[in-house]
Formats: C-alpha cells, sequence, structure tokens
C-alpha cells in the first residue's frame, strides 16, 4: 500500500506558494489509516515507552492511536490557552512572529520516556518547542514519528542538534 498516495495535496493553502499536505483522505481510507498507525508504532517497538505526546491537532488523532497501540498514555500537547489546569509552554518562532505550546505541570512522570507524534516535520520549530517543553519536565524523549517530511525544509537538522532520532513514513519535496 502507498501511503503518499492517499495524501492529498492542495495548492496554495493556506498561503500561495504553499503545497498542504492534507492527511484527512488518509485518516479516511481504515486500511491506510491502520497501516500509518503500525508503521508509526513499528521502529519503537521493544522500546520502553512510557507515554505518547502529540502535538495539537493532527498530532492527537494519531498520538492517541500510538499510545492505545503500545498501550501507554496519552499527553496532549496544546497551543497556547487551550489547556484548563495550570500548565508551562515554550515559544516557538514562526514566519511571522512566535507561537507558544502548553502541556499540563503535571502531565509526565519525572525521567519518563515519551515518543513524540506529529503528522508533519517542516521547519521543526514546533517539535522542537515540544522536545523543550518535555526535557523541561525531566522527560527524556526516546523518538518522534511523523507521517510526512518536509526535507527541503531542513526540519531534521532541528532533530539532529537536539540528539533526537525521527523516524517519517513518507517525504514531499518543497513547501
Amino acid at each position: 500500500m502507498d501511503l503518499k498516495s492517499l495524501i492529498r495535496t492542495i495548492p496554495d493553502y493556506p498561503h500561495e506558494g504553499i503545497m498542504f499536505r492534507d492527511i484527512t483522505t488518509l485518516f479516511g481510507d481504515a486500511r491506510g489509516f491502520r497501516r500509518t498507525v503500525d508503521e508509526l508504532v513499528q521502529p519503537y517497538a521493544g522500546y520502553k515507552i512510557d507515554a505518547v505526546a502529540g502535538i495539537e491537532a493532527r498530532g492527537f488523532i494519531l498520538g492517541g492511536a500510538v499510545a492505545h497501540q503500545l498501550s501507554v498514555s496519552f499527553i496532549p500537547i496544546r497551543k497556547k490557552g487551550k489547556l484548563p489546569w495550570r500548565t508551562i509552554g515554550a515559544d516557538y518562532e514562526l514566519e511571522y512572529g512566535t507561537d507558544r505550546v502548553e502541556i499540563h505541570e503535571d502531565a509526565i512522570a519525572p525521567r519518563a520516556r515519551i515518543l513524540l507524534v506529529d503528522d508533519l516535520i517542516a521547519t521543526g520549530g514546533t517539535t522542537a518547542a515540544g522536545i523543550e517543553l518535555l526535557r523541561r519536565t525531566g522527560a527524556e524523549v526516546v523518538g518522534c514519528s511523523f507521517v510526512i517530511e518536509l526535507p527541503d525544509l531542513n526540519g531534521a537538522t532541528v532533530l539532529d542538534k537536539l540528539g533526537v532520532p525521527f523516524h517519517a513514513l513518507v517525504q514531499f519535496e518543497g513547501t
């Protein structure tokens, strides 16, 4: 099964010149979605993982399914102001400013081994903020799993500098 063929590309969304990789079509294919989850989990089979963290919003869908498959807990990493309890946060750069992601301050046990999951790695900014946030709690990020990598945007370099291995199922050239 070619997972890449199940991902829809939408030109000029959300801005002109962007090729948006829409994985809702992948989610809509039961066999494709199941295979995606299996392949996100596979590199970490046999690892001791205490929890899966997923980055808002598509990372929630994928991360929840991966956590279920691994029989571990799930930690939502949300955009600023979305969590109802006391939080800690990390800022990251956008092309037009900064944004912030947060987790509940009591979401992670000390020294927990975490797998971070999201739909896509592009520049690595959001993922790096998630890793920083998890590490500030005392957690160890054992790796990251993504459906898509956009290698031209150099997110792999960011993760390499942070010393976090990653796994992506498909690559798309360009932005």
